[in-house]
């Protein structure tokens, strides 16, 4: 018996290239890059992926000065889901409602800041260390913001995946709607990780932090002069409900998703396993019931890191092959990494693929590593695909090896299809 049809009816969002998803997707379109020069405690400017939203719109100052920065983006983009599907709290039964959040760390940005503050100013007495501590580390603080910010009274938790969170917290959401522990599911991920200067040091000792004279030209996947990783901030919630309850309100179904997988690669704590990457696309074509040849579009995770592209992109070829008809893109060389978002918010900027047709570029690749070469890899300029893009495939993996793979279709049931109009 096949599972349950999940498919997502609304999309609230918030990244450098916007604050929804017809901004966001219309700046990818013409090549736009969001990365700026950036101040980092003790290091200086550096490249980053800056989110500006409107921080009031659905906080008040206090529960902004109480709250951490995550869990404010978290509350933005939840309201922004919600009302984007149509749905008003006022008629749906607030324990019915999950959260489920995919980060890559928390805490560690109001710690940081805390000890900083502590040390600098205070002396080290402890007796100036802020009671909020502790409700702001806990590691379901941003789903824990959102439901007390919208009286939600279901489950909600974060899910801890490294950079494959993204995916993860879909996965999660699609999960527990197909178990009937929810009716409808808040799921994404969101992050706050420019905030953090561990961070942007660690990646730096690693080799893996980009550097570049124009920040915009900072984050370029697959080029040979690519150097590292831009850090990124930003978060993207999805509504995911059950075809039959979303058909039943006559909701916009934006997608449907049809197959995922996680696997991790159980060899190394950062260092990717292309072998291991390959098996979870793989398993995720079998989930969805799915020839790689039926895949109209990739969204690749690649990083801009040397040997983190071309590990994927080994992995890609072996599944597809010198299939150019699968196109193939990558979102960060617009934007950064955005740690725990990454997965959620690049999905939504290929997600408009499923109206219009056409996958946007991986730009800043000037110089193709011959190791990163992928037949369909759309380079520089927006390609429009023959036929149209009706299946999306998502890459989002992340350190301890943990990989995620979404595939997701263009609904053509019943109910109203159209989710973009520029």
């Amino acid at each position: 018996m096949h599972p349950q049809r999940v498919v997502i009816t609304g999309v609230g969002l918030t990244c450098p290239l916007g604050n929804d998803l017809p901004t966001f997707r219309n700046a990818l379109l013409a090549g736009k890059s969001g990365v700026v020069k950036f101040p980092v405690r003790n290091m200086g400017e550096q490249a980053a992926g800056v989110s500006e939203f409107e921080k009031t719109k659905y906080q008040n100052r206090k529960e902004i000065r109480v709250g951490t920065r995550a869990g404010g983006i978290g509350i933005f983009c939840a309201h922004e889901a919600l009302e984007n599907a149509g749905l008003d709290l006022k008629d749906i039964d607030p324990s019915r409602i999950g959260v489920y959040l995919g980060i890559t760390e928390h805490g560690n940005v109001e710690t940081e800041t805390e000890v900083c503050q502590l040390v600098d100013h205070y002396d080290e007495d402890v007796k100036y260390w802020t009671h909020h501590h502790n409700p702001r580390t806990v590691a379901n603080n941003p789903a824990g913001e959102i439901t007390v910010n919208l009286g939600l009274t279901g489950p909600h938790y974060t899910i801890g995946a490294a950079c494959a969170a993204g995916n993860a917290g879909i996965i999660q959401g699609v999960q527990m709607l197909r178990l009937g522990e929810c009716d409808q599911a808040l799921a994404g991920g969101v992050s706050e990780s420019i905030r953090a200067f561990g961070i942007f040091a660690g990646f730096k000792s690693q080799g893996a932090l980009a550097a570049h004279d124009d920040p915009t030209q900072a984050s370029r996947p697959f080029d040979t002069d690519r150097n590292g990783i831009v850090v990124s901030e930003g978060g993207c919630i999805y509504v995911l409900e059950r075809l039959e309850d979303a058909l039943l309100r006559n909701a916009t179904i934006i997608a449907e998703i049809l197959g995922y997988r996680i696997n991790s690669d159980g060899t190394d704590y950062v260092l990717p396993n292309p072998e291991r990457q390959e098996e979870c696309i793989r398993q995720a074509l079998t989930n969805a019931e799915l020839d790689p040849s039926e895949v109209d579009l990739v969204s690749t995770h690649a990083t801009s890191t040397p040997q983190g592209d071309e590990q994927e992109c080994k992995a890609v070829r072996n599944v597809f092959g010198e299939n150019s008809s699968t196109l193939i893109n990558n979102t960060k060389s617009f934007i950064g990494h955005s740690m725990g978002a990454a997965g959620a918010i690049e999905l939504a900027g290929n997600l408009p693929s499923f109206e219009d047709g056409v996958a946007h570029a991986t730009i800043n690749l000037d110089n193709l590593d011959p190791n990163c070469h992928l037949p369909g890899l759309v380079i520089n300029q927006p390609q429009e695909k023959k036929g149209g893009v009706n299946v999306i495939l998502n890459n989002s993996f992340g350190m301890l090896g943990i990989n995620s793979v979404l595939l997701l279709k263009k609904f053509k049931g019943l109910g109203r299809d159209i989710i973009y109009s520029p």
